[in-house]
């Protein structure tokens, strides 16, 4: 055994030598440890020569600690404690109750379902840690099959092995416009009518296939983008708006809480989709704490389902190999 596990006593003496402490007389300790008082008295003295000193003085009419004995009172305590609430410990995280996950997230998942989740989720398992991180799309998929995150609130487009998804959120994008854009009157706009407007984006690198078809809306539509900015994370881009840099794409959902100086214009015609996932790993089967977590979303998803769609949403949510397995999408 490597000598940093050697020590020179065994628990029993630490829990003999607590409960002598506690009662500062030997035959009564020895009642409540249901051993008889001559093996605890040895058992005690074992402990003191492990320790090289003594740790109570002993006379015909009392027990009394010593500075030594009062010192490893309190250190044994917590150590104790911990190894006393273990078992029920141990229940608690294979039942899923207690733990740490490891969440990541886009700026859309924050600004639309996520904090509904989370709110959830809190009140219905308050002893799991959620440990979150902002996060683009391509990190997410790939920090998945690293296993550095245990799950992702991200934007598909297309499938990954090995990563497994349901579907929260899917809606056709519209426009952010500053308050004062020329356009600002009218209920719907289409993008060739914005050909004069700058955009604000995201790196390509973060999502491909998302950037590829807003690239495609403004193809469709008979015209080139103009990109004044590329910016992450999302809410820059929203920034960038309000200072009147130019224009942005964003979901109906995520419009629902605009800052000042910025209005959500539809788009009739091209453009582009936002589809919102809560991703996994397919293998190994979720440990405890991250299957309540899907359970959670997956009810969000259920509950936000048009009433046609929710019993179907609701079988795949009971059997999950049945979820898609899906890549990125915007940042």
């Amino acid at each position: 055994m490597p000598r940093e596990y050697q020590y020179p006593f065994e628990l029993r003496h630490l829990v003999y030598f607590r409960e002598v402490a506690r009662r500062l007389h030997f035959r009564k300790a020895a009642d409540a440890l249901g051993v008889a008082q001559p093996s605890l008295s040895r058992q005690i003295a074992q402990l003191e020569g492990a320790l090289g000193g003594r740790l109570l003085n002993r006379s015909s009419r009392r027990v009394e600690l010593t500075p030594a004995g009062s010192a490893l009172v309190e250190r044994i305590e917590p150590v104790l404690a911990t190894l006393g609430r273990v078992p029920a410990d141990m229940k608690s995280v294979a039942e899923g109750r207690v733990g740490r996950l490891r969440v990541a997230f886009t700026g859309l998942a924050m600004a639309t379902v996520l904090p509904d989740i989370l709110r959830g989720f809190h009140r219905q398992f308050p002893g799991i840690r959620l440990e979150l991180n902002e996060s683009p799309t391509a990190l997410q998929i790939a920090a998945l099959l690293a296993g550095e995150i245990d799950c992702g609130f991200f934007h598909p487009d297309g499938p990954t092995p090995g990563v497994s998804t349901t579907l929260l959120l899917r809606e056709q994008n519209g426009v952010l416009l500053p308050a004062d854009h020329p356009l600002r009157s009218r209920k719907s706009i289409r993008l060739r009518d914005l050909s004069g407007t700058p955009f604000v984006l995201f790196p390509r690198a973060n999502n491909p296939g998302f950037y590829d078809r807003v690239l495609a809306a403004f193809a469709s539509s008979g015209v080139a983008p103009r990109i004044a900015e590329e910016v992450w994370p999302r809410s820059n881009g929203v920034g960038l708006v309000r200072a009147g840099v130019g224009a942005t794409f964003a979901s109906p959902s995520e419009a629902r809480h605009l800052p000042e100086k910025v209005i959500f214009r539809k788009l009739a015609g091209p453009a582009p989709e936002s589809r919102l996932v809560v991703g996994w790993r397919s293998t190994p089967a979720p440990q405890p704490a991250l299957a309540a977590l899907l359970e959670a979303a997956g009810r969000h998803a259920a509950g936000q389902a048009p009433a046609a769609t929710r019993s179907s949403s609701r079988k795949d949510r009971n059997a999950r190999a049945r979820a898609t397995t899906m890549q990125p999408d915007a940042s």
